[in-house]
């Protein structure tokens, strides 16, 4: 007989997870507006007070490149402000238990997270990141592979002594919308190198919508029977496909507890262009159409996660409430579907219900609740020609 228990099934698939909202720094990035600070401090605020507890935040690096981020000393002040303290404290919220990340893809961007961390406002964790194919890390970072591992090293010893974390990111593990096909063995390798120089945790990144489900399922596989600590595996997909919902089944399935997601599926490559005015960002976008990119989208996979009745500490119904005040934000629809159609009730929708059953039924003379002719047996028999 087939094993009906989900959970038998796929032995390391957990019952809780963690989900980070990373909205306001990689949703925001892609975006060809500036989002106003006060907007970034309210969806930053409003994600905490609706669950969130590990949360990115902005971008370190050069604020010519990326314009989008020129605040970035003033969001990460509010989180750090006595009022945002008494805010979170007056909903029954911790401050000390929410992580603040930042993005810090070079050295000098580290440096500056030091001393922000100096000025009390530092961030309690940042981020560097390698692709596995060396033309996207180039586009990334403009540097080869083998000297960011070396500045990455140097990097994560200045981190840890400011008394910060490093994530190391691993990406293009599905592949690389420059140069194609990659080795997942290759991604396996690169995990363990940040571990080896001192990441504290890792994100392991589709970062073009390549994964497919059995991928992702092999590959987080490899992953957990080589490094088989669910807590230090972050799983970041993007969505250009409309597959990220099987590529995060396939890893709850394998058995990863932290995902991250944005607003809206939101996020993509640096915007080149803000406002009015072109700005370097990582160059030239790579994908055909830039409308059509983005994360996970955080409302549809908050549904997910809640209708399998996996425990996540957020509240559903207040995210999809943002969700639809983010639409305003950014001025057109995004993503999600979740913010349009809802939760699926188990109490349904009885305002769609049409008028009149129940009298029909008395007429008829069945008893409420009766799905089948009374004359018919309890239960169906199974013709002999479907029972092999």
């Amino acid at each position: 007989m087939t094993e009906h228990d989900y959970w038998k099934v796929f032995p390391r698939m957990p019952h809780k997870v963690t989900i980070g909202d990373i909205t306001v720094r990689d949703g925001f990035q892609h975006l060809e507006k500036f989002i106003s600070t006060r907007a970034k401090i309210f969806y930053a605020e409003q994600s905490i007070f609706a669950g969130c507890r590990y949360i990115e935040v902005t971008n370190l690096g050069n604020p010519y490149l990326m314009p989008q981020f020129r605040d970035a000393e003033e969001v990460l002040a509010h989180l750090r402000s006595e009022r945002f303290r008494k805010r979170c404290e007056k909903r029954g919220i911790n401050p000390d238990e929410v992580c603040i990340t930042a993005v810090t893809i070079r050295e000098s961007a580290v440096d500056r997270a030091i001393e922000l961390r100096q000025k009390g406002i530092g961030p309690d964790r940042l981020l560097m990141m390698v692709s596995t194919e060396e033309e996207h890390h180039f586009a990334n970072s403009g540097m080869t592979l083998p000297e960011y591992w070396k500045e990455a090293e140097r990097s994560i010893k200045k981190c840890r002594d400011a008394g910060m974390k490093m994530c190391g990111t691993v990406s293009t593990i599905w592949g690389s919308p420059i140069a194609g096909a990659t080795k997942l063995e290759d991604a396996v390798e690169f995990t363990t190198r940040w571990l080896e120089i001192g990441a504290s945790d890792i994100e392991h990144a589709d970062h073009d919508g390549s994964a497919s489900a059995p991928d992702v399922y092999r590959y987080f596989s490899m992953i957990l029977d080589k490094i088989p600590d669910p807590r230090i595996h972050i799983a970041h997909f993007h969505e250009t496909k409309r597959v990220a919902a099987a590529s995060v089944l396939a890893a709850l399935q394998a058995g990863i507890r932290n995902f991250e997601a944005t607003f809206g599926g939101m996020g993509g490559q640096p915007a080149n262009f803000l406002d009015d005015c072109p700005v370097p960002g990582t160059g030239e976008y790579y994908y055909e159409d830039p409308r059509y990119v983005g994360l996970t989208c955080l409302e549809d996979l908050l549904v997910q996660i809640d209708e399998m009745g996996i425990e996540h500490g957020y509240d559903v119904d207040r995210v999809l409430w943002l969700g639809r005040q983010m639409e305003r934000t950014v001025g057109h629809r995004l993503r999600s579907e979740a913010v349009i159609n809802g939760r699926t009730l188990k109490e349904g929708h009885p305002r769609f219900a049409r008028p009149g059953l129940k009298k029909l039924k008395a007429k008829l003379g069945e008893a409420p609740g009766q799905k089948m002719p009374s004359e018919w047996s309890p239960l169906a028999v199974l013709p002999e020609r479907h029972r092999t």
